[in-house]
């Protein structure tokens, strides 16, 4: 591929994140186009979120010589010391199975208090520009854990996510909100946020 200033990659063969991050992207960049990621998957060998992000965006840089993106997240429960984290996408073993996921985490927390389900969805973006500048930003979402899933919207861990910044009363899980609502609030929302000045120069 040949690199054009309107087009970034994003590191990542998930269809899900791609369809999120293009309609995150389109709310503040229209004219830059995010493209799926077709090239090797690296091992992610990293132990934090910014560690694993900038391996995915360098490796997707070098493949494709587009400036890349990658994202990597997780949810942090704050009784289990910030667990899942960088392993929630495996917690349940290598087979990413995120039912198997979500099933184990209700079942580590299953007598734990509602006032102790505190947890947040936390999203690192790492942007690589092949042969210039690496950055690095994050975005978290505060919540707490419900004890059922709820809600057939989004993906992982969605539907046990109850999300902090609602109208008070409301007691829905990420898995009941729209994708609408979900691009506008979210975690990768608040990092892409913090992204944008960043990607002026694109």
């Amino acid at each position: 591929m040949t690199s054009r200033p309107d087009r970034v990659v994003l590191a990542t063969h998930n269809p899900h994140k791609v369809e999120e991050f293009q309609s995150i992207v389109r709310a503040t960049r229209p004219d830059l186009d995010v493209v799926g990621y077709d090239g090797p998957e690296p091992i992610e060998d990293g132990v934090t979120f910014a560690e694993n992000a900038l391996i995915k965006a360098r490796a997707a840089a070098a493949h494709t010589g587009l400036p890349s993106l990658a994202d990597d997240s997780g949810i942090c429960v704050d009784v289990l010391g910030g667990s899942p984290g960088v392993f929630s996408a495996y917690w349940a073993g290598h087979t990413k199975d995120a039912t198997a996921n979500l099933e184990l985490l209700l079942d580590q927390l299953s007598d734990v208090a509602d006032p102790h389900r505190t947890a947040r969805f936390v999203s690192t973006i790492a942007l690589v520009i092949p042969g210039g500048a690496e950055h690095v930003v994050e975005g978290s979402w505060p919540g707490r854990l419900a004890t059922a899933p709820r809600g057939e919207g989004g993906f992982g861990y969605d539907p046990i996510f109850i999300p902090d910044d609602q109208p008070q009363g409301a007691e829905r899980t990420v898995g009941e909100w729209s994708a609408g609502e979900k691009n506008a609030a979210s975690h990768r929302a608040r990092a892409f946020a913090a992204l944008t000045p960043l990607l002026a120069d694109l």
